[in-house]
C-alpha cells in the first residue's frame, strides 16, 4: 500500500475516486544521473534528480519530475515544506485518487527492483 506516502489535503472523500489534493512525503537524493523513483525511505516516496541541491534547483527538478509523473501541469505541484533538507512535502494538486495510488505503487514497485532501475515519466522506464 501506498496510502502512507501522501496525506489528501481536499477533494474525493476515503475511498471515493475523483480529482484530488495530497500532499506527498518525498526524499529527495540530488545530483544524481538521472532523475526518477528509486522506491521508498520510510514513508517518503525516494526520488533522484540530476539537479544540484544548490540554489532550489534540486527542489524545481523534483516538482517537474512529480508533475511528469502524475500527469499534471507544473503549476499544480508545490513545494510545501523543505526547501534545504531532503526530506520535503510537495503538494500536488488535481489528480485523480486512483490514478496517484496506482502510479505510485507502479513507481515503488520498479524503483525497488534494484540497481540502474527506478521510474522515469514520459514512457522512458
Amino acid at each position: 500500500m501506498v496510502d502512507d506516502l501522501f496525506d489528501i489535503e481536499s477533494g474525493a472523500a476515503d475511498g471515493e475516486d475523483g480529482p484530488v489534493t495530497v500532499v506527498l512525503r518525498v526524499h529527495v537524493q540530488p545530483g544524481a544521473g538521472r532523475a526518477a523513483v528509486s522506491g521508498r525511505h520510510g514513508d517518503a516516496l525516494k526520488v533522484r534528480v540530476a539537479a544540484p541541491p544548490e540554489g532550489g534547483k534540486a527542489n524545481e527538478a523534483c516538482a517537474r519530475f512529480l508533475a511528469q509523473l502524475f500527469g499534471v501541469a507544473p503549476s499544480r505541484v508545490s513545494l510545501v515544506s523543505g526547501p534545504a533538507s531532503r526530506s520535503k512535502r510537495f503538494r500536488v494538486a488535481g489528480v485523480e485518487l486512483g490514478e496517484l495510488r496506482h502510479l505510485l505503487e507502479q513507481a515503488v514497485s520498479e524503483g525497488n527492483a534494484g540497481p540502474g532501475r527506478g521510474v522515469r515519466p514520459s514512457g522512458h522506464r
